[in-house]
């Protein structure tokens, strides 16, 4: 059986914004090979829409974006949305029933599939589907912008921190 994974990069106040946080190249590297490492990855539509960026390699990218956008076109992807009438390569649009469609990727799959976006994740914890939640904390505060909570905070479990490079910490949680 798969496991759902929530993690984003946050600030100390609670917040994620991808334009705030440029990685170092340690942190990007760690993307890199946790891209790798998927078994699938399931976007909501902003979240999906903004990372559609690696779509398409760009001449003026170091080596690191590259070998990023090439991890990334290669695994599967689901892309929840109502709006959307269409995917780009290797995406599968989910436009209604989202709890059986991600309880059937769960149980048909091996491995870890990724939860990208705030307001599905807070969707998919209601339902009771995130196995584990990665918290990236920069050492930046914003005062304001989407929260990496959704809605309420569910009960969670501390059971890991890492230091990923010189100054983000991954805190890693499970439901309580």
């Amino acid at each position: 059986m798969a496991k759902l994974v929530y993690g984003l990069n946050q600030s100390l106040d609670g917040y994620v914004d991808h334009l705030k946080f440029k990685p170092s190249v340690a942190l990007f590297r760690h993307f890199i090979e946790h891209i790798q490492e998927l078994a699938g990855i399931v976007y909501g539509r902003r979240m999906y829409e903004v990372m559609r960026y690696w779509d398409e390699d760009l001449p003026d990218w170091a080596a690191e974006e590259h070998d990023f956008a090439a991890a990334w076109r290669s695994k599967p992807k689901w892309v929840v949305s109502r709006a959307l009438k269409s995917v780009g390569p290797n995406a599968t649009l989910i436009e209604d029933d989202i709890e059986t469609v991600i309880r059937g990727l769960k149980a048909q799959h091996v491995g870890e599939f990724e939860v990208a976006g705030p307001d599905l994740a807070g969707s998919l914890t209601d339902l009771g589907l995130i196995d584990e939640y990665r918290l990236y904390l920069h050492p930046v505060v914003l005062g304001r912008g989407k929260p990496f909570f959704s809605g309420p905070r569910p009960p969670l479990r501390f059971v890991a921190s890492d230091l990923i490079g010189e100054d983000v910490v991954r805190l890693t949680y499970v439901p309580a």
